[in-house]
């Protein structure tokens, strides 16, 4: 009888036996292909779109690379997109390496390689521009892949994932690529209803199964006692039994000594954590307020106390060498900053932390120094090369947005041929760049965001950790935690333990989509295809949520009405009278107290020194002098004494009418509030002074209380009240209280139908909105794209429509081509963080040109107000000194320098600058601009800006 593998693998083969071209297909590949994966290119080969939701490194990429094989046996095209363009390098590298240069083209932005080829790999913004303009290149395609296609969820991007979906035409089959979410049916339903059949494979089996470690000072312990790797969806081996086993044996022996763990339920699963990492938070726990009581005995009740460990935090050399005791590199650590990440590679080779054998080391230098032969060593000395080779050559190195895009490319394929092992990287490396390691680090559970340090979500964690595990290569994955102070076991395992996330749009509304779509279907089609967004689909269907409660609420309040109704009259007309009036009256008792709150304050503000005063309320109420009028705080909080000796600070929680002085006494320059002695002999003066004035019958009641008339309104409906027909009834109170749930209800059901009334026709309103601006603006009429429209269906940017102004303006008219290329870095750049500095600007017409755009701007602001929307950000100088400086041929060096900038920020926003210089000159109908914008473009394409990045 045959084992149980023996089945499985039996059945795994009658699986991929599906079809001559998928057994073609799958000959290109080094391993047998994953029941999910025959699925979905059983149903494309079918001829049905499909989404594929499956976790990080689990082979999702198989499909699309399948619809690339069949477009090439087909004579058809197929288009591979991706989120950013350092993954659409990497794709672009593997699909020519199996197909050959003259069938793979490149289009990024930066890069633009045959792109007329039968498949080209391209970021999904050129797609999305390809839509809009109609371009040729369409012809023949057949095939859409949209890698990574939950970036759709991204609030600044990812509206562009929707409207290459909704636009693409109907003949073109879409494979769709997500990492595991919660809601993929939801999203696969939406898919079918604008692509038509689509097939939906979600898979939540990791092929290379995952172990969640807490390093606690230098040693590591498994976060779950009960973790049991899942099968293994392909073989892999560990790098020799010594250190891989040696491991196992540690993870073995240290569960055999865990005792009574603690139970958590995360996602509908029973989880136990380690005792081990329960015990040492409590410990901490107890320690941090062993620490409090020793230092602030005082402030033993506080909760504000930070939070200490027993443990110091490991070193970073000192997790790199446990992690290579216990045969776990590679590895990537995630930092949240990218100073963070370079202080981490100067640590490590400080402390002499060594990787690579010197023949690795010998071909890491050849490699690198190869790959920057073209770059100008005076270039190289100012990006510091010399150390971050020395770094490279001991296995070492970081990987950021800051880094210039040639060291971050040679990095991904050293650390992709094993011989990098340690990387310090930020977030960003999580979103698809094949780097896969043995081990991912998390040094901290947050980050900073831009506004604050917010801790990670589940989603963010999951992506970050699913870089561990090599398919074909490592047997297990391992994820490891840093113990910091205050660190949570539960919190960890709540992270680790939540396999999804849900997928939510991010779509709205620009005004380049809205005069791209009204130009080819007229206004009424558009919204008709807005609405067809999955924001909006996702909006009904809480939509429906909602209806359903707001009609419950309706009945209910059907039936609230009906028990309160009266034989005498209409009752729940007597009961608005009621509410009315009851409404009226607390309002009015509102303002006479604030109005007396004003005239205590008032009164505080005129005491002064010997004011013999009667404290109404609080604590100290009764009589005292004023020691201090106490007006140097915000509000005036006099210092007095009390009849019985007592010194304290009053203020205006302590007096809820005025107080008014009954008298005045002489406070003694030599007076010491602290001297007991002193404040007897006054007290006693004070008590004197009371008995031989006598008391103020209008200054014991409180101070003196003007009466008030009736308010003209009250009497109206205290009038209407009595004459009303059901005032009489002797059921009157018990309606009432009918009447009272009526009115509570109501009030809810009005909040929930504004809601319902919100989210109805979401999208396809701001779409109109964004319509009347185009139309105040003239871009619109009606179903008519102006000729300035035209221009604005050309620009994609953020700040779409001050582009289109300054060129209908004549903004830049005057300009050369430094001095546009000035101007036009305050399109694309942002600062990552505020700054109030003022920064420098070039003098002249750059300067004038620059206050006339952000004239213009507030212009535009405004009219978005009247229209109630806002899409434009104010334009930002913090780079135009920089592109002046670039532009005119200044060294990198001296830029870099004064600038405070990166290389890699320096090169991506000098590219995104060329970017839009091109946009100007494809937008401009003046030949005379067209020119500048293309010789500005030229200018910043230079030097570290032009190096190739896909090779």
């Amino acid at each position: 009888m045959s084992s149980h593998s023996e089945r499985y693998a039996a059945f795994r083969r009658r699986q991929s036996a599906s079809s001559a071209a998928i057994e073609a297909f799958q000959g290109l590949y080094g391993f047998e292909f994953d029941p999910f994966q025959i699925r979905a290119c059983k149903a494309l080969e079918g001829g049905h779109g499909v989404l594929v939701a499956a976790p990080t490194g689990s082979g999702k990429t198989v499909v699309g690379e399948f619809a690339v094989h069949l477009a090439l046996s087909e004579g058809t095209k197929c288009f591979y997109t991706t989120p950013i363009k350092a993954l659409s390098n990497q794709k672009y590298n593997d699909l020519v390496k199996r197909y050959g240069a003259d069938q793979v083209g490149l289009l990024t932005g930066d890069n633009s390689v045959n792109g007329e080829a039968p498949v080209v790999v391209m970021t999904t913004e050129v797609l999305r521009n390809m839509l809009y303009e109609g371009s040729s290149t369409l012809g023949g395609l057949a095939y859409v892949v949209m890698d990574e296609v939950h970036y759709l969820a991204d609030r600044f991007r990812g509206a562009v994932w929707e409207e290459v979906i909704i636009h693409l035409p109907e003949s073109v089959r879409m494979v769709a690529l997500s990492a595991t979410v919660s809601n993929a049916e939801e999203f696969g339903e939406w898919l079918q209803q604008v692509r038509g059949d689509t097939t939906v494979i979600v898979d939540e089996k990791r092929p290379v199964p995952l172990w969640q470690h807490v390093m606690v000072g230098k040693r590591l312990h498994d976060l779950f006692v009960d973790e049991r790797p899942e099968e293994t969806a392909s073989g892999g081996e560990d790098d020799g039994e010594g250190r891989g086993g040696r491991a196992k044996r540690k993870r073995e022996r240290r569960r055999s000594q865990q005792q009574r763990p603690r139970e958590i339920q995360v996602g509908g699963r029973k989880l136990l954590i380690n005792p081990y990492l329960t015990r040492t938070a409590e410990d901490d726990s107890r320690t941090t307020q062993l620490a409090n009581r020793r230092r602030h005995p005082q402030s033993r009740a506080r909760g504000n106390v930070r939070p200490r460990t027993r443990f110091a935090p490991p070193t970073r050399p000192m997790i790199i060498e446990e992690l290579d005791a216990e045969g776990l590199l590679p590895a990537i650590t995630f930092i949240f900053s990218r100073a963070g990440c370079d202080d981490a590679v100067r640590q490590c080779v400080a402390s002499g932390l060594v990787l690579t054998t010197p023949d690795e080391a010998d071909h890491i230098r050849e490699y690198a120094e190869s790959r920057c032969a073209d770059i100008p060593r005076a270039d190289l000395t100012v990006l510091g090369f010399d150390s971050w080779l020395r770094a490279l050559e001991a296995g070492i190195s970081a990987h950021h947005a800051g880094m210039l895009p040639t060291f971050k490319e040679i990095v991904e394929h050293l650390f992709s041929k094993g011989l990098i092992r340690a990387v310090f990287a930020t977030e960003t490396l999580a979103l698809g760049i094949n780097m896969p390691a043995r081990t991912t680090v998390i040094e901290k559970l947050d980050k900073w965001n831009g506004e604050t340090h917010a801790a990670l979500t589940p989603g963010e964690y999951t992506q970050l950790t699913g870089r561990a595990g090599r398919r074909g290569i490592d047997v297990e994955g391992h994820a490891v935690v840093v113990w910091q102070a205050g660190t949570d076991p539960e919190s960890v395992a709540s992270l680790a333990g939540t396999r999804t996330y849900p997928l939510n749009s991010s779509f709205q509304p620009s005004y380049n989509m809205a005069v791209n779509l009204v130009g080819q279907v007229g206004r009424q089609r558009s919204r008709n295809m807005l609405e067809a967004s999955f924001a909006q689909f996702q909006a009904d269907r809480a939509v429906v949520g909602l209806v359903k409660q707001l009609r419950k609420h309706e009945e209910a309040l059907d039936g609230y009405a009906k028990a309160a109704e009266c034989h005498l009259g209409d009752f729940m007309e007597y009961a608005g009278l009621r509410r009315a009036l009851s409404d009226r009256e607390a309002t009015l008792a509102r303002n006479r107290s604030a109005q007396r709150r004003d005239e205590a304050l008032e009164s505080l503000e005129r005491l002064r020194t010997g004011d013999i005063i009667r404290i109404p309320a609080g604590r100290y109420s009764g009589h005292a002098v004023v020691l201090d009028p106490g007006l140097k705080h915000d509000l005036p909080a006099p210092l007095v004494l009390t009849v019985d000796k007592q010194v304290k600070r009053v203020n205006s929680s302590d007096f809820p009418v005025p107080v008014h002085p009954s008298g005045r006494m002489r406070v003694p320059k030599s007076f010491s509030a602290r001297s007991p002695r002193s404040r007897q002999d006054l007290a006693s003066t004070l008590r004197n002074k009371l008995k031989e004035r006598g008391t103020d019958p209008a200054y014991e009641r409180g101070g003196r209380r003007g009466g008030h008339q009736e308010d003209p309104e009250v009497q109206r409906l205290r009038t209407e009240l009595k004459e009303h027909p059901c005032h009489g009834c002797s059921d009157r109170e018990d309606h009432a209280r009918w009447a009272e749930r009526y009115f509570r209800l109501q009030k809810d059901t009005d909040a929930l139908r504004r809601r319902v009334e919100g989210r109805s026709h979401v999208i396809s309103r701001t779409f109109d909105r964004v319509c009347g601006v185009l139309e105040d603006l003239e871009y619109l009429s009606g179903d008519e794209v102006s000729e300035d429209g035209a221009k604005l269906a050309k620009i994609y940017s953020e700040l779409d429509l001050l582009v289109a102004e300054c060129l209908r303006r004549g903004v830049w008219d005057d300009l050369n081509p430094v001095e546009l290329a000035a101007c036009a870095a305050s399109l694309v750049y942002e600062a990552r963080r505020n700054d109030d500095a003022y920064p420098r600007l070039p003098e002249g017409r750059v300067e004038e040109a620059l206050t006339e755009m952000m004239r213009l701007w507030g212009e535009l602001n405004e009219v978005e107000s009247r229209h109630r929307v806002s899409f434009l950000r104010q334009p930002d100088l913090g780079f135009v000194w920089t592109a002046h400086r670039w532009a005119r041929g200044d060294r990198l060096d001296a830029i870099l320098r004064q600038s405070e900038m990166t290389a890699g920020d320096f090169v991506r926003t000098a590219k995104m600058l060329v970017d839009m210089l091109s946009q100007i000159a494809g937008a401009t109908a003046d030949p005379q601009m067209r020119s500048n914008a293309r010789k500005a473009a030229d200018l910043v394409r230079r030097g570290v800006v032009a190096y190739s990045s896909f090779n």
